[in-house]
């Protein structure tokens, strides 16, 4: 009977402190609808829009539009000798180019944006906030309150409903999912590196033209001086010279269309009957080994389709869709077309046919403008890569390295230094290394095609979850698209051993990196989450929290939106004193392009006014950056003092017809208190029970801010805890960051033990440190080292 008494109480006192802790520790619902504001949709005038689309030259098309410079000499790296090789060859390009960036990227995928937002990362937030499939389970509810986070709700029974419950039905679902992302985003860097290599080798070919003796060596020179050129002015940003960008581009476009004009009628007008797709089944018919082999070259024509995706970030996707309709698409038809003509009458000069195809009166004007072009389609991919690179740090896949912001007018023109220089590097080491344009083709077409295919099957859900679209209209884009990328694919993996290496070598290092480091970042929130203490054990504790309360605010980071860290516990328990004012700080990442400003920071009341106990939630987009110019450590204290003002205010405010929220607040303090009172003396023990045991609380010691002078705060108005508040901050501002140390435990396999023991903490190594993003300064840092073996 005793036993039984026993148990009885330990139950009734463990369901107390259970439904205390609830009631102290609540999600931030209330603060988070308070700032949440609606924001209006663009609406874009006519003339608007085609500024717009003219601008969007500049950005988005660069890429796609220098591929004439080296696409049939990739298609016919040995001479041609048929006139149908060539006519097929150019009928596959046609169709190619309508049916993938006109048909399926520029009138679907481009409408599968994140808020304006395109690439990889950006389906996969769309896919992040319709469905729990993130493996970082950091997401609440108060997230979905922001202006930015759109999602959509579904019928019970409804194929959506269902294709959603299956996604979060199992881990290996979620880490599947983030595999598929993560092999498109290397692969899209490996873009990054190939870009530049080929087009600027392509177009400093131009001088060798004119002088046949020239040795390529001195083209490979002239290509990598434009090369650390081209990267030695990253750090300037693309908006300093921006303004040049789309008129040249759009002259290029006018260069070539032109030029393949006038060879269309010079040459050989015959050509224009490969806008029959009879002469495509008539290629592929011809039954020569050459013909599938030469797909990989006619890949090439579509290169820079996923970038124009990529880069989608400032301009409505009908501005891109009015540029590429009625500029890029038909001028590139008649720059291929017009090579072609040229190439009918002029077999032996299919290596440099772009070159040769230019009437010598504007040769050396077109070598200018297409060196220039070659530059600014390097640019975007660049520039793309950064932004990927950033959208991988904030979702935790990448190391911390330092992003610069380049604009005061765009958000998403961004510089990464460190990853700058190792594109240069491997950039020039290709260049260097391969010398010709067909190998580097070769790489690059794989790169393309792999990127393509990740894009395609992230469609699938995105239809079906975002769009709800009917399973029949996703069976026809999935088996439209395979039809025509899975012929390409297996055309590109069949030159591995011909450069094609050369991308999968750089996916699988990137890959290596993101998902060692991104593993590591989920075990060690998932050691937050399992080892973070009760916030009622601690406010059992009293306003003293059983410490030295000196003065001073004491800003204690986290990774958790809700409890009290492990490094909390850690600190107080090695040196038992903490500040007069302690903030819990989390630093969260959501899969939105942006928070607003105004929807930054919830801050709320952790316990009675007299404990000092704030919590803070400061959370960032996938294209938010820490400027330098930005004081993390002031925008804290502004809005912690803010939110005083606030609560003083609403405290002082009654009606006796609305029941408000601060009142709903001030009831579940009362009732906080009174199920302290009701767990009376037992507190300690039993909730030591769920997290320490009793003999860890420390004796509480005197001190100024101890004892009585704690329990006078607790009476003081709004002013007295202002003026409170600002004494403890000119008493000083400390930063408490946990430095947790990941190890493998010693039974791990060979494997486990080298990617966390030796790659994650050699990236930890490179990478910068929490207090640097956030400009902490160093003397105000208290580092709290602690290790976690997984």
């Amino acid at each position: 009977m005793l036993m039984a008494s026993m148990s009885d109480s330990e139950t009734t006192n463990r369901g107390s402190m259970w439904e205390l802790d609830q009631n102290l520790d609540q999600p931030m619902d209330e603060e988070a609808s308070q700032l949440k504001n609606m924001y209006r949709e663009k609406k874009f005038s006519s003339i608007l829009l085609l500024r717009l689309a003219f601008q969007s030259l500049g950005v988005v098309f660069g890429d796609l539009g220098t591929s004439p410079l080296y696409v049939f000499y990739n298609i016919f790296p040995h001479g041609v000798d048929e006139d149908e090789d060539v006519i097929g060859a150019l009928s596959l390009i046609i169709y190619t180019l309508t049916l993938i960036p006109l048909m399926k990227y520029v009138f679907v995928v481009l409408r599968a944006n994140d808020n304006g937002q395109g690439g990889t990362f950006a389906l996969y937030s769309l896919l992040c906030r319709h469905a729990k499939v993130s493996t970082i389970p950091n997401q609440h509810k108060t997230d979905e309150e922001l202006t930015t986070y759109s999602r959509q709700t579904y019928e019970e029974n409804s194929l959506a409903a269902k294709v959603k419950k299956w996604l979060e039905g199992h881990a290996y679902k979620k880490n599947c999912l983030l595999i598929l992302v993560l092999i498109g985003t290397c692969t899209a860097i490996g873009d990054g590196i190939l870009t530049p290599a080929i087009s600027v080798l392509s177009a400093a070919g131009g001088i060798r033209v004119q002088n046949q003796n020239m040795s390529t060596d001195v083209v490979v020179i002239v290509a990598v001086i434009i090369l650390i050129g081209l990267f030695c002015m990253q750090h300037y940003g693309t908006d300093k010279v921006g303004w040049l960008f789309a008129p040249l581009v759009l002259l290029w476009f006018i260069l070539i269309g032109s030029v393949g004009l006038v060879n269309i009628h010079k040459y050989n007008s015959s050509v224009l009957k490969a806008y029959n797709p009879v002469y495509t089944f008539r290629y592929f018919r011809r039954g020569k080994s050459e013909i599938w082999t030469s797909l990989g070259g006619v890949m090439l024509s579509i290169t820079g389709t996923e970038a124009l995706y990529a880069d989608l970030c400032h301009f409505p996707v009908l501005a891109i869709q009015i540029a590429f309709t009625l500029v890029v698409f038909p001028c590139l038809l008649l720059a291929y077309t017009g090579q072609a003509a040229y190439i009918i009458d002029h077999k032996d000069h299919v290596v440099d046919a772009f070159y040769r195809s230019i009437p010598e009166a504007i040769y050396w004007p077109a070598f200018i403008i297409a060196t220039l072009a070659a530059v600014v389609a390097s640019q975007a991919t660049i520039s793309a890569t950064y932004s990927i690179i950033k959208q991988a740090l904030a979702l935790g896949c990448f190391p911390r390295v330092n992003v610069v912001h380049t604009s005061k007018k765009f958000l998403g023109q961004i510089y990464i230094p460190d990853i700058n220089w190792v594109l240069m590097i491997l950039c020039i080491a290709v260049t260097a290394g391969f010398k010709n344009q067909s190998q580097i083709g070769n790489a690059y077409g794989t790169a393309v095609v792999i990127v393509m295919l990740v894009t395609t099957f992230l469609m699938i859900p995105v239809m079906l979850l975002v769009w709800k679209s009917h399973w029949i209209l996703v069976v026809i884009f999935l088996v439209l698209s395979l039809t025509v990328e899975l012929p390409y694919f297996t055309a590109c993996i069949n030159k591995v051993d011909q450069g094609g290496w050369v991308p999968l070598v750089i996916a699988i290092t990137f890959f290596v990196i993101m998902y060692v480091w991104h593993f590591c970042t989920v075990k060690r929130y998932e050691f937050e989450m399992h080892s973070k203490v009760s916030m009622a054990w601690i406010l059992g504790l009293g306003p003293s929290l059983g410490l030295v309360r000196v003065p001073g605010i004491g800003f204690v980071y986290t990774e958790l939106a809700s409890g009290v860290p492990h490094i909390f516990s850690h600190f107080i328990t090695n040196l038992p004193a903490i500040h007069s004012v302690v903030v819990f700080v989390c630093v969260k990442y959501l899969p939105v392009y942006t928070v607003p400003a105004e929807e930054r920071f919830i801050m709320k009341r952790i316990g009675p006014k007299n404990y000092h106990m704030f919590r803070c939630v400061a959370r960032y987009g996938y294209k938010d950056i820490h400027k330098k110019d930005d004081n993390f450590e002031k925008m804290l204290l502004d809005r912690l003092l803010i939110f005083v003002r606030l609560e003083s205010m609403m405290d002082g405010y009654s009606d006796s017809e609305d029941f408000t929220i601060m009142e709903q607040k001030a009831e579940r303090s009362s009732r906080s208190l009174q199920l302290i009172e009701k767990a009376g003396g037992n507190t300690l023990s039993s909730i030591g029970d769920l997290s320490y045991s009793s003999q860890d609380s420390i004796v509480p010691a005197k001190s100024p801010l101890t004892g009585n002078s704690l329990t006078r705060y607790s009476s003081q108005t709004f002013g007295d805890e202002l003026e409170f508040l600002n004494r403890c901050k000119d008493a000083g501002v400390v930063h408490i960051l946990g430095n947790t140390v990941v190890q493998a435990r010693r039974d791990s396999g060979f494997v486990k033990k080298v990617a966390v023991n030796y790659v994650y903490a050699f990236l930890r190594k490179l990478c910068r440190e929490n207090s640097v993003i956030f400009n902490v300064p160093h003397e105000s840092l208290l580092n709290v080292g602690q290790i976690y073996y997984i």
